[in-house]
């Protein structure tokens, strides 16, 4: 079975076509893919544009380029990551500090240990631990007497008792607060 010369010229010329259009679409897949994946990397229309441009014109070696060159995350990646060091930011923020000397405290110190400053106060009437600024307990309802209110109540205890008031009373103690931006 031979072929004659206009068979042979068909199927050459079809084989040419095929490949042509294989890689022709290899070709635009690859700017589909760069465009897309620069899309997921960076929101500046010019990096965009540029590195569908590098991989238009420079085929497969413009898509190594693009990938020695591209972003090393997508946005969602460095959003991911920025979530997670927000977290890691406010675990750190609400860990209680004592005002007065910028210590690590724990959350059931009425004094910190170090520098003798009040940290919380007992309730009068259930005795859980207060922030200092709270004038009612949220435990039991209670009012909460001021400072100056416990410390004449207890001289007048000692004084009807007929005892020296103290001479150091931790209610009387000055109260040091840091001003914190919310």
């Amino acid at each position: 079975m031979s072929l004659d010369q206009e068979t042979l010229n068909t199927l050459v010329l079809t084989l040419i076509t095929a490949t042509g259009a294989v890689a022709t679409a290899f070709w635009l897949a690859l700017i589909m893919w760069t465009w897309r994946d620069m899309r997921q990397r960076s929101r500046d229309p010019l990096a965009q544009i540029a590195a569908a441009l590098v991989v238009a014109v420079l085929g497969v070696f413009g898509l190594v380029i693009y990938v020695m060159l591209r972003p090393p995350e997508t946005l969602a990646e460095a959003y991911e990551r920025s979530l997670e060091e927000e977290a890691l930011l406010q675990n750190i923020e609400e860990r209680p500090v004592c005002p007065g000397c910028g210590r690590a405290a724990k959350d059931d110190w009425q004094v910190c240990p170090y520098c003798h400053t009040r940290l919380k106060k007992a309730c009068a009437s259930c005795g859980e631990l207060l922030e200092l600024a709270w004038n009612l307990c949220p435990y039991c309802a209670a009012p909460q007497p001021s400072p100056a209110q416990q410390g004449a109540r207890r001289r007048s205890v000692a004084a009807q008792l007929g005892a020296a008031p103290p001479a150091y009373d931790a209610a009387d103690a000055p109260v040091e607060y840091v001003e914190e931006d919310y």
